[in-house]
């Protein structure tokens, strides 16, 4: 058990160390982009609803797979401020992964006005070189 305390810990320090720098990027393949499919920018939805994510030039692959020209999505929900794209995405509520090559999901949120954007990161939850970043859309929830 010690021993395991020990590893984590150095690898917590190694991440932190590497985060101060940035890990090495992925390529993102030439013309590729991420989009949101459904819903429609300014629809009204229920309090759960689908959405459908939109890729073009490049392939899905679960989180950890390495493979060229590929990656999984990630969705933000009512995200302002766009997170740090030279590290691992955090897993929040509002950074929502599909590391299992989901291309879509069901949402349940509290009525209002909503934004949702999708950001494609590689193995490692990292954006690409030259990210691929939907368009944020906003949803209105009854």
């Amino acid at each position: 058990m010690k021993y395991v305390i020990v590893t984590l810990a150095l690898a917590l320090g190694v991440l932190i160390g590497v985060s101060q720098t940035g890990i090495p990027k992925t390529k993102s393949a030439p013309g590729s982009s991420v989009y949101i499919i459904s819903p429609a920018d300014g629809e009204t939805v229920g309090q759960t609803f689908p959405v459908k994510f939109g890729l073009q030039g490049m392939g899905i692959a679960p989180a950890g797979v390495i493979f060229e020209n590929t990656g999984h999505h990630h969705l933000l929900v009512d995200v302002d401020e766009m997170p740090n794209l030279n590290i691992p995405l955090p897993a929040t509520a509002n950074i929502i992964h599909y590391g299992k090559g989901q291309t879509e999901t069901v949402l349940t949120l509290e009525p209002g006005v909503h934004s949702l954007q999708l950001i494609f990161g590689d193995h490692l939850h990292i954006p690409h070189d030259k990210p691929l970043i939907s368009k944020k859309i906003e949803v209105t929830v009854k």
